[in-house]
């Protein structure tokens, strides 16, 4: 069973995925509005995938005989100055993330709660990869300026990405 403590921490995790989620899909309007389809499949993506880890959050609150509690998600922006300010923007992003996993670890780690310790693992790992492939594009972007064929060719490259898994735990399951 979970804590008071680490069922609230967890329920502000499902929030702040959920804000991930609105974030990219704003995102990838941002990107299709200027015919950037690659760009915009990259972000929707992104969005895909933080709704299976808001759902992950929130499975594994019920699964421990935790109540699942969903709050408003906050306004999330929908201007920015370039698709570099926009890659700049999510790694930051991105950072704040990891930082709020790791204070969930932390918590767990305080509560010698292996369970959820052992759980928030995966988030970490992913933090990493999260991390690495936004700071990956930030860094093709800054090389190639404002040169248009260029963003061309990384918009291409970019629309390569494959799906994420669609299965999402089910309700009460383990994620």
């Amino acid at each position: 069973m979970l804590s008071k403590e680490m069922e609230g921490a967890l329920n502000e995790q499902v929030n702040n995925e959920f804000y991930s989620a609105y974030l990219y899909l704003a995102m990838a309007g941002w990107f299709a509005e200027r015919n950037l389809p690659g760009f915009a499949r990259w972000m929707r993506f992104q969005f895909q995938e933080e709704q299976m880890h808001a759902l992950r959050f929130f499975d594994y609150i019920l699964s421990r005989g935790g109540k699942a509690s969903l709050r408003a998600v906050a306004a999330v922006p929908h201007e920015w100055a370039s698709p570099l300010a926009i890659f700049e923007s999510t790694l930051a992003h991105e950072r704040e993330v990891t930082a709020s996993i790791n204070r969930l670890v932390d918590l767990a780690i305080k509560q010698s709660d292996h369970a959820s310790n052992a759980h928030l693992q995966w988030f970490v790992n992913e933090q990493v990869e999260e991390e690495a492939s936004v700071e990956a594009v930030v860094q093709q972007l800054r090389l190639v300026g404002d040169a248009g064929h260029a963003l061309f060719l990384i918009d291409r490259e970019l629309g390569l990405r494959p799906a994420p898994a669609t299965a999402a735990p089910e309700a009460g399951g383990a994620a």
